[in-house]
Order: C-alpha cells, then structure tokens, then sequence
C-alpha cells in the first residue's frame, strides 16, 4: 500500500506551518505501508493541481491531507468537505474567492471514504485527544478536502482520501492569549496512530462520533 501524506506551506502570516512540519517527521514506511510526503502552497485551485500530478506521478491507494486549524484543541478528522469557497482571508498568492464552487460541475458535498471513527479511537489509544469534525472551513482545507474527492469520483476511482486538522505549535501561540496547542512530537504520533487506522481498516467502525451542534 501507498499513503500519500499532504502537509500545507505557512499561511495567514505564520512563520511555520504544523501540517507540513509534522508531514515530514512522519517515517518512511507504517506497517506495510510506504508513506509518500508532499508539501502543497496554501492556494485554491494550485493545491489541487498539485495532487493531481502527484497522483498521477505515485499512484497512491489513500491520499491524507494534513492541515493546521488554529484555535482547535484536539486532532480533528474530517467527515466531509463542500463545494464552495469562500475565503475568509486571502490565500497564498492573494486570491480571496467568496462564494463560488470548486467545480461547478459537482455536487454539493463529498464524505471523505476513510475510517474516520477508527482513526479518531486509534489517536485516542495512545492518550491524544481526537474527535469528528463536521466542517473544514471554507477555506484551502475544505478546498482540498472537497477536491481530492471530486479527482478521485471522476479520475481516479477506487482511492481512498481525507483529511486531518491539527492545532498550533507552542511556539505560534507565545503571542496568541488562550489559544490551545500540540506539540510536534504528539502530532506526529497521533498522525502516525490515524495512518494505522487507514491501513488497518477498509470499513469503519461503528461508534458514536456525532455532534449536537
């Protein structure tokens, strides 16, 4: 099996971003599966034609993008990602899309086709705290979220992606009153925990991960 790993660049006037630096500490090879790092920029439409290539280059059964969610305390996987973008701030090369598909041609919303409940109780194993997320944002994150599906349902059949939130870095936080954050080492262990999960399981399992509101 190959797991293709995405991991964002620094945006939103961050020095350092914890998706790309925890993609990179992740080991060559989990279980029996050989693990593919990629840094993609932070910019709707690029990101996705970025993984395109890289699908098409690497072949990959499963691809997981990682992305940061600062704010979040937890590792949050994502159920599904939706066909819209609307760009709270700028992304990397100035573009602020608001209110517009990400393909016209596709439906609303995609679920992500990955174990998300098993991957959420396996970081929960190792004593880090995960859980569901039922939204990505509008931003890059649910850009690629929502993207990598529609490559998958109309080019790629058969592959499975998802996508993982994580939160700040101690050191983005020195400046920022209350904000959670992780540190590298238990990111990566809880990625390390979910990536596991993926190659473990082709069906999830079944347990509560919903949400009151």
């Amino acid at each position: 099996m190959k797991i293709l790993v995405t991991g964002f660049d620094p945006f939103g006037g961050e020095k350092i971003n914890p998706a790309i630096e925890s993609v990179k500490t992740l080991p060559d090879h989990i279980l029996n599966a050989e693990i593919i790092k990629l840094e993609i920029p932070t910019v709707c439409h690029k990101s996705l034609k970025v993984l395109d290539e890289a699908i098409m280059t690497y072949d990959p059964d499963v691809i997981l993008s990682v992305g940061q969610a600062g704010g979040r305390s937890d590792i949050t996987v994502e159920r599904v990602g939706i066909n819209i973008d609307d760009c709270r701030i700028p992304d990397n090369e100035g573009n602020q899309i608001i209110d517009e598909p990400i393909y016209p041609e596709g439906p609303a919303a995609y679920f992500v086709n990955l174990p998300i409940k098993a991957m959420v109780r396996q970081i929960q194993e190792v004593r880090i705290p995960a859980s569901i997320s039922n939204t990505a944002g509008t931003f890059v994150c649910n850009h690629v979220t929502y993207g990598v599906r529609h490559l998958i349902e109309t080019k790629y059949q058969g592959k499975r992606s998802g996508f993982i939130h994580i939160p700040y870095l101690p050191e983005q936080v020195v400046d920022k009153k209350e904000k959670p954050s992780m540190s590298l080492e238990m990111i990566v262990k809880a990625l390390v925990a979910a990536i596991e999960a993926i190659i473990q399981y082709s069906e999830d399992i079944k347990v509560t991960g919903g949400a009151t509101h």
